[in-house]
C-alpha cells in the first residue's frame, strides 16, 4: 500500500505468527528493494485493549518508528477493507498514543484519510534532543554550513529546515548528517521545505531509518507547524511533495488529509 507513493508492507499480525525477535529482521528483509518485496517499511496489525486497533510501524532499516502519517493512513485502508474494523471513524493505539483516523469510502473502498495528529511537542527533551527549552531558529552548524532549524515532535522527531530552492537542495548530502547529529540522542526526519505561498509549501524528507522517500505525512505536518510558529505559512496549508500534495491544517491540534492506495496484495510462505 501507499500514501503518496511512501510505500509500505502491511501484515495482519493479530495471531502473532511474526514473533517479537524476528520483526526487525523480517522488516529489513521484506523491504529490501530488487532482492525483495520493497518498501519503505513494515507495518503490523495488533489488538489493542485501548483503542480499536494497534499499529505497529518498522523503517527499512528495521528500527521501529513511533508514527508515521502515511502510513497510518494504509493501516486504517487496510483494516477497513480486510473487515477488521468496519468503522468509518477509528481510534489507533500507536508508539506516539492514540491517534483518531476518518475515512472517505467509495464503492466499499477508502479513497482518502483524514488523521488527527494531535497536540504537536516542542520541549527539546521531550522531541528528543539535548537541551533545555524550545528549538525554534535556532543556528546548526555542520562542516562549515548553518543551517536555521525548528525542531518538534508529532509523534515522531522533525528538524525542519526552511530553503529557496527544495528541488535543488542537496538532501542527499545534508539529509543522513543532521539525522544522525548526536544533538539528537534518536535521530532525527530533516525536513527540507521551500515556501511557495503561505499557504503551499514544496516539501522534500530525510525520514530516520529510509532516507528520502516520496512523501512523509508527519513531515509534512512539522513543515506547516513550523512555517506557522515562524510566521512563513498560515493554518491551512496545501503540501507538495514527490509523490502528491497533502492538506494540513493546524491550529494547536493538528490535522491532516490525504489519498491512500492499494497496490497488490501476496502471501509469504
Amino acid at each position: 500500500m501507499h500514501g503518496l507513493g511512501n510505500d509500505y508492507i502491511v501484515i495482519d499480525n493479530r495471531n502473532n505468527i511474526i514473533n517479537e525477535e524476528n520483526t526487525s529482521k523480517l522488516a529489513r528483509k521484506l523491504c529490501e528493494r530488487r532482492f525483495s518485496i520493497g518498501a519503505d517499511g513494515l507495518i503490523l496489525v495488533f489488538n489493542s485493549i485501548k483503542a480499536d486497533i494497534k499499529m505497529r510501524i518498522f523503517n527499512l532499516d528495521g528500527s521501529e518508528a513511533e508514527m508515521c502519517g502515511n502510513g497510518i493512513r494504509c493501516f486504517s485502508k487496510y483494516c477497513y477493507e480486510n473487515n477488521i474494523i468496519r468503522k468509518k471513524e477509528l481510534t489507533i493505539e500507536t508508539l506516539a498514543g492514540l491517534k483518531k483516523t476518518r475515512l472517505t469510502i467509495k464503492d466499499q473502498t477508502v479513497i482518502q484519510v483524514d488523521v488527527d495528529m494531535g497536540v504537536p511537542i516542542f520541549e527539546k527533551h521531550k522531541i528528543p534532543m539535548q537541551g533545555r527549552g524550545k528549538c525554534i531558529n535556532e543556528d546548526l552548524i555542520i562542516d562549515g554550513t548553518t543551517f536555521q532549524i525548528t525542531c518538534l515532535s508529532v509523534g515522531n522527531p522533525h528538524c525542519v529546515i526552511f530553503v529557496d530552492n527544495v528541488d535543488e537542495y542537496p538532501v542527499h548530502l545534508f539529509g543522513p548528517k543532521i539525522e544522525n547529529h548526536p544533538i539528537f540522542p534518536n535521530r532525527i526526519n530533516v525536513v527540507f521545505a521551500e515556501v511557495v505561498k503561505k499557504d503551499l509549501l514544496k516539501v522534500r524528507v530525510w525520514e530516520r531509518g529510509c532516507g528520502e522517500t516520496l512523501a512523509c505525512g508527519t513531515g509534512a505536518c512539522a513543515a506547516v507547524i513550523a512555517g506557522n510558529i515562524i510566521g512563513k505559512t498560515k493554518n491551512k496549508v496545501k503540501v507538495c511533495l514527490h509523490g502528491g500534495e497533502l492538506e494540513i491544517k493546524y491550529n494547536e491540534i493538528v490535522f491532516m488529509k490525504g489519498p491512500v492506495e492499494k497496490v497488490f496484495e501476496g502471501r509469504l510462505f
